[in-house]
Formats: structure tokens, sequence, C-alpha cells
């Protein structure tokens, strides 16, 4: 039984699909989805519904992400709407063919808003922290400011109180290799950005990437936890 933990999707379905494959995931794992399934990318109505029959199973467990938090903002308001738009929002509105419809609200189905609303701001186990952006570092979870579980930018000094290692994704690591920190590891590798999409084993340190060309590659972080 593996723990594994997949970095923003930004709307890159086949990349999504391919990792899926090339990582081989089975109901014996557990499955940690760090948030920004929508936008920028092409495909965020796939993304999104690959998730929700992925919930489905169990054992999987999806975070929320500022992208995640800017939709459902946008829905309750015109000026956050127009600030989603042009954060990535419009290719999300184009994967929902929003343009058929008087209120661009009504072509996301209603099972896509609910999964909006529930996806969770953090995932503590005995081990790890994950969460999609940071975490203060002498503050409980129940007690992390919003801002920074959705919006703070990694840094690698980071270590929490509680020792646990800090899985996240958010910021982009340009290399497109997941970052390795004191007690934390950053896995958004920049899929939106012609990069690469990254699941990480947890516990072992052994990570998986696919690309939108769908490419794999696979490589090992020395010295996690």
């Amino acid at each position: 039984m593996r723990t594994l933990a997949i970095g923003d999707i930004h709307g890159c379905y086949a990349a999504f699909e391919t990792l899926l494959e090339a990582v081989g995931v089975t109901s014996d794992d557990s499955l940690i989805l760090l948030g920004d399934y929508i936008d920028r990318g092409p495909e965020s109505k796939a993304v999104v519904a690959r998730v929700i029959k992925l919930l489905e199973r169990g054992k999987v467990w999806a975070l929320q992400g500022n992208h995640e938090v800017m939709i459902l903002m946008a829905r309750k308001n015109s000026r956050e709407f127009q600030s989603w738009r042009c954060c990535g929002g419009e290719e999300t509105l184009n994967s929902y063919h929003a343009e058929f419809h008087d209120d661009w609200r009504q072509s996301v189905p209603d099972d896509h808003w609910k999964f909006f609303e529930e996806t969770r701001p953090w995932l503590e186990t005995e081990t790890h922290i994950f969460v999609h952006a940071s975490v203060v570092p002498d503050a409980d979870m129940v007690d992390q400011p919003e801002y920074v579980l959705y919006w703070d930018r990694f840094d690698p000094r980071l270590r929490h109180k509680s020792g646990k290692i800090v899985i996240c994704g958010h910021t982009v690591q340009q290399s497109g290799e997941p970052a390795l920190g004191a007690r934390s590891v950053c896995i958004d590798t920049g899929i939106y950005l012609s990069k690469w999409l990254t699941c990480l084993d947890v516990d072992t340190g052994k990570y998986w990437q696919a690309n939108e060309r769908q490419a794999v590659r696979t490589g090992e972080l020395s010295n996690l936890g």
C-alpha cells in the first residue's frame, strides 16, 4: 500500500490520465490530490469529472487550491469573475462551453459545483501534512490562515512544529522537478507551462512525471524524511 500525492493538474487531462496509468494507482493506495484541478490548461471539465470518479472508489482526498477558491468566489461576484477569467478561468469556461449558456454558471454541472465546495483545506496523517500552498510553522492545522493554505509560496526552510513532512504544490518549480526542503516537498512542476505533472510516493521518495505529450519519466528524492 502506497501513499501518493499529485500536484497541480490545471486542466491538463492528457497528462493526468497518463500519470495515473504510469503510477498504476490501485484501490490499495491512498491518493491525495493537492488542488488546482482547473484553469490555464485546456480540459478542466474532463479533469474534474475524472477526479469525481476517483473519489467514488474511496481512499482519495481532494484538497482545495486557490483556483477552486477563485471559481467559487467568481460564482458569487462579478468583479471576482473578471479577476478569475484573467487568471486562467477563460480556459475553464471554454472547456465547459459556457458560450452556449446565458449564465456561465449554468454550464458547470451541479456535481462539479458540489465537488468544488467539498474540497478540503488540508489533510494531516501521522507522518505528513498535505496542503495546496503552505503552512504557518508554529500553528496547529485547525488554526492555519486561509491565505497561507491557498496562496503562500513554498519556503524550503519550512519546518512545521509537528515535525511532520509538509507536501505541497502551488509554487511552480521551473526546473520541472520536485523541490525538497528541510521538512517539506513541493510537487507543482509546471504542467500548464509545458513541463510536468508529478506524483510522489511520500514514503519512499520515488516520483513519476507525465506531460501533455504523454511522455513519462521517473525519479527519486533522496533523504526524504
